[in-house]
C-alpha cells in the first residue's frame, strides 16, 4: 500500500505576530535592580565611597505580565569593616562577604542569568530598572572605574522607577522624596511585612509597583531611559553663553597633571556637559588644582556634591557649589582663532611649553615626528603670542586619538635646538584662559595700593634719551649689560640701569638703559640692536623717560606705540599730581634708616612739578617690581669694581 500523503502541520506560534496581538503592548523585558554598600543606605548611597556588598534583581515581562526567578548575591569587599547602619539594616557579617565572589565576577554571573532568562520569557534587549538614580551613578559606575572594570552596555541605560512613578502620579510629592514604601502606599499595594530578607522585599515591591503602573491608562510609561554617557565630550565655551549656577561645581585639591579626562572620569556616572570641564591656572600659567565642571542639569550638579573628599588616587578630592558666571570666566573665550582651533570634535590636546621663539609650525611638526602626526598638520598647531605679536614659547596641538597622543607624550622633554620641551594633557578650557590670560595681561599687573618713590628718582632726561632691551637671557646680570654695550657703555647715567622682575620675582628678560643724551641712545641702539649675548639676540629700541616709567607701572610698549597701564592714577599722568592726604611710610624702620630723608616720602605733600619718578607699590599689591642701579664709576682701570645696589626686599611683594 502506498502511504497517505503527510498532511500539512498546523505552523507553529510567530512571535511577531503574538506581538501584534498583544493586548497589552509595552517596554521590553525589565530587570528590577536593587544593590547595598558597605556604609551609607537610602538618599546617601553611594556618598561615603564604600564598596558594594549586594545585589538582588528579578526579570519582568511587561507586555505578558510575566516574572522571572529572584536573584540574590553577595559581593566581596576590599574594606571589611561594615557599617552600623549597614549591619543592622542587612543582617550581614565581614565573614560572609569574605565568602562571596569579587565585583567582576558577580557581574558577569548577572549577565549570564539575565540573558538566559529573559530568553525564555520573551527574548530581545533588556533594560535596567531601580529605585533612584544612586545605585548605578553613584556606586556602580564608580566603582568599576576604580577598579578598572569594563560594564557592560545595559548598564548606560535604565529607567528611573521613582521619575517614571511621578509622572503618572505628579501631585502626590517631588521625586527626590520618594522612597519604594511611600510608592507601595501611595498606591496602595498590600506588601509581605513578614519579609525579612535584606533587598528582597524591595524588589519584589519594585515589581508589584511596576506592574500597576502598566495598567494605567499612561502611554508614555518607561519610554524614556536615563542615560550615562560613556564618554566626556570636549568642546569650546563663549563668553556669551550663559550657563545655569545650579549645574556647576568647583573641584579643589586635584593633582597637578590631571586632564579633563582625569576629572571626567573621577566623576564617572554623571552626565558632564560638553566642553564641561575647566581647569583652572594659577597666576603662572600653570594650573592650581582646581576645576570648574558643569553638568548637564541640578540632579546630575547635587549627586556631585555628595563626591566631596571622594578620592582620586590618594588625594581627597573637595567639591563645592560654583557659580555659571566663574565657569564662563575661566572657559569663555571670544577669539575666533580659539574657536577654530578648538572646533573639530573628539581630538586630544597637549600643551607644549618652552619653545624657541623662532619655532614655526614646521619645526614643531618635525620635532614630533612622523609617528605621532598633528590633525591637520599646522592647522592643527595653534601658538600662543603676546599682544605686541612676540611669541610666548607656549603651543597647544590637535591629535584624533589618544594612541598618538601617547606617543606624543614621549617626546616629553625632548630637545628642539637648545631647549628642551615640556608636553602635557590639556583641555578647551586650558586654551581659552592662556588665551585669554596672554591677550589681556600687561607687562605688570594692575595697582590696588598706595604707592612709595624708590630712594633713586629718575632722572628726568629731554627725548628718546633711554634704551629698551628685550630678549635679555634670565641669567644676565649688570656685568653682562655692560660687557653688552661695549664702550657705550660709559654714557650711562647714574643709577641709569633697571632690570624689571616679573610675577614671580625672577628676571623678566626686559630692563631699560638711561643714555646721558637722545643721540647717544639711538648710538646704542644702532650698534647693539640684534646683538647676542650668551647664544640669545637681544632688542634694543630708543625710548623716552616717560616711556620707561609708564611700562614699568604696567603698560606695554610695542612696534606700533605706546599702551596705557590698566589703571588710572593720578600719578601717572604727569607733569601735576593732585593733593591727597599724608599716608603712613610703608617702609620698615629699620630699611629707612640705610636712606636719606630726602628719598622717602614726606608728610605731606603739595601740588608741584616734580621730577618724573618710579614708583614701588605698598606691600599689600600684586606688583611684582623691582630695579638693580649701576653707578658708573671714574675710577681707573685696576681699581675695585663698580658698586652694584639692590632694591630693598620688603618694597616687593614675593
Amino acid at each position: 500500500m502506498t502511504p497517505p500523503p503527510p498532511q500539512p502541520q498546523p505552523p507553529g506560534p510567530d512571535p511577531a505576530a503574538d506581538s501584534a496581538a498583544d493586548p497589552c503592548p509595552g517596554p521590553g523585558p525589565l530587570v528590577v535592580l536593587f544593590g547595598a554598600t558597605a556604609g551609607a543606605l537610602g538618599p546617601d548611597l553611594g556618598s561615603d565611597e564604600t564598596d558594594l556588598i549586594l545585589l538582588v534583581w528579578q526579570t519582568v515581562e511587561p507586555r505578558r505580565r510575566q516574572v522571572g526567578t529572584l536573584h540574590k548575591s553577595l559581593v566581596r569587599a576590599e574594606a571589611a569593616a561594615l557599617s552600623p547602619q549597614c549591619c543592622e539594616a542587612s543582617g550581614l557579617s565581614a565573614d560572609s562577604l569574605a565568602r562571596a565572589e569579587p565585583l567582576d565576577k558577580v557581574l558577569q554571573q548577572f549577565s549570564q542569568l539575565v540573558s538566559a532568562e529573559v530568553a525564555l520569557l520573551s527574548g530581545g534587549p533588556y533594560m535596567l530598572c531601580t529605585d533612584g538614580q544612586q545605585l548605578l551613578r553613584q556606586v556602580l559606575h564608580p566603582e568599576a572605574s576604580r577598579k578598572n572594570l569594563v560594564l557592560p552596555d545595559t548598564f548606560f541605560s535604565f529607567y528611573d522607577l521613582r521619575r517614571e512613578f511621578h509622572n503618572q502620579h505628579p501631585s502626590i510629592c517631588p521625586t527626590k522624596d520618594l522612597t519604594v514604601a511611600t510608592m507601595a502606599q501611595d498606591l496602595g499595594l498590600e506588601t509581605d511585612a513578614t519579609e525579612d530578607d535584606f533587598g528582597v522585599w524591595e524588589v519584589k515591591t519594585m515589581v508589584a509597583i511596576i506592574l500597576h503602573l502598566l495598567e494605567g491608562p499612561d502611554g508614555q510609561l518607561f519610554s524614556k531611559p536615563e542615560v550615562v554617557k560613556q564618554k566626556y565630550e570636549t568642546g569650546p565655551c563663549s563668553k556669551a553663553d550663559m550657563v545655569d549656577s545650579e549645574t556647576v561645581i568647583r573641584a579643589r585639591g586635584l593633582p597637578w597633571q590631571s586632564s579633563d579626562q582625569d576629572v571626567a572620569r573621577f566623576f564617572k556616572g554623571l552626565n558632564i556637559a560638553r566642553g564641561g570641564v575647566a581647569l583652572c591656572l594659577n597666576a603662572q600659567g600653570r594650573r592650581n588644582g582646581e576645576a570648574l565642571v558643569r553638568f548637564v542639569d541640578s540632579e546630575q550638579r547635587d549627586l556631585a556634591l555628595q563626591r566631596h573628599k571622594h578620592h582620586m588616587g590618594v588625594r581627597y578630592i573637595e567639591v563645592y557649589k560654583a557659580t555659571g558666571e566663574e565657569f564662563v570666566k575661566i572657559a569663555g573665550g571670544t577669539s575666533l582663532e580659539v574657536v577654530r582651533f578648538l572646533s573639530r570634535e573628539d581630538q586630544v590636546i597637549l600643551r607644549l611649553r618652552g619653545l624657541p621663539f623662532s619655532a614655526g609650525p614646521a619645526d614643531v611638526l618635525a620635532f614630533l615626528g612622523p609617528e605621532c602626526p598633528v590633525t591637520g598638520g599646522a592647522d592643527g598647531l595653534l601658538f600662543v603670542r603676546h599682544p605686541d605679536g612676540r611669541p610666548t614659547g607656549d603651543a597647544f596641538a590637535l591629535f584624533a586619538c589618544e594612541e598618538l597622543a601617547q606617543a606624543a607624550l614621549r617626546r616629553h622633554k625632548g630637545m628642539l635646538g637648545k631647549r628642551y620641551i615640556e608636553l602635557f594633557r590639556s583641555t578647551a578650557a586650558e586654551v581659552q584662559q592662556v588665551l585669554n590670560r596672554y591677550a589681556s595681561s600687561p607687562l605688570l599687573p594692575t595697582l590696588t595700593a598706595p604707592l612709595l618713590p624708590i630712594p633713586f628718582p629718575l632722572v628726568a632726561g629731554t627725548g628718546r634719551d633711554c634704551v629698551r632691551l628685550r630678549g635679555l637671557p634670565y641669567t644676565a646680570t649688570i656685568e653682562d649689560i655692560l660687557s653688552f654695550l661695549g664702550e657705550i657703555a660709559a654714557d650711562i647715567r647714574p643709577h641709569g640701569v633697571h632690570m624689571v622682575l616679573n610675577q614671580q620675582g625672577r628676571p623678566s628678560g626686559d630692563a631699560f638703559i638711561q643714555m646721558t643724551s637722545a643721540e647717544r641712545a639711538l648710538a646704542a641702539a644702532q650698534r647693539c640692536h640684534k646683538k647676542v649675548m650668551k647664544e640669545r639676540y637681544v632688542e634694543v629700541v630708543p625710548c623716552s623717560t616717560e616711556e620707561m616709567s609708564r611700562v614699568l607701572m604696567g603698560a606695554t610698549l610695542g612696534r606700533s606705540g605706546m599702551s596705557p597701564p590698566p589703571c588710572k592714577l593720578p600719578c601717572l599722568s604727569p607733569p601735576t599730581y593732585a593733593t591727597f592726604q599724608a599716608t603712613p611710610a610703608l617702609i620698615p624702620t629699620e630699611t629707612a634708616a640705610l636712606y636719606p630723608s630726602s628719598a622717602l616720602l614726606p608728610a605731606t605733600r603739595v601740588p608741584a612739578t616734580p621730577t618724573p619718578v618710579a614708583y614701588y607699590p605698598g606691600p599689600a599689591t600684586q606688583l611684582y617690581m623691582n630695579y638693580t642701579a649701576y653707578y658708573p664709576s671714574l675710577m681707573p682701570v685696576g681699581d675695585p669694581p663698580r658698586t652694584v645696589l639692590q632694591a630693598p626686599k620688603e618694597w616687593v611683594c614675593l
